[in-house]
């Protein structure tokens, strides 16, 4: 499953360069799939579906934890998390994180096989 950042994030931005896939943005930033990847071209995004360019900025994403607040709190791309699966033995973000924030989302669940798969896959 992915991380979420709960409504308790007191926006210090510990998290954000821990994560190795860059999956964590500040609240209201765009965000592209390619960033912190070596992703290029089409690439199919895990939670849409749909076949997305990736170097095409991306909306902020709202919702989980922050409903329309997601502008305020920094945000999980659940496409881009991994749990930091392959990368390290737990959620940097989670590990670094003053409050405890960081926590799994209920809503984007996955295996470690599914979580290790999107990682080759970001990182080929």
């Amino acid at each position: 499953m992915a991380i979420i950042i709960t409504d308790e994030c007191i926006n210090c931005g510990a998290c954000e360069p821990e994560c190795p896939n860059n999956a964590i943005y500040e609240g209201g930033a765009e965000w592209r799939f390619s960033d912190g990847t070596n992703l290029s071209g089409d690439y199919n995004g895990k939670s849409t579906g749909a076949t997305i360019d990736a170097d095409e900025a991306q909306d902020p994403v709202k919702g989980g934890a922050h409903g329309a607040d997601g502008d305020e709190f920094y945000y999980i791309v659940p496409d881009k998390c991994t749990e930091c699966k392959g990368f390290h033995d737990e959620p940097q973000c989670a590990a670094v994180c003053p409050v405890d924030c960081c926590v799994d989302d209920p809503d984007h669940r996955e295996s470690e096989e599914d979580l290790l798969g999107k990682k080759d896959s970001m990182h080929a």
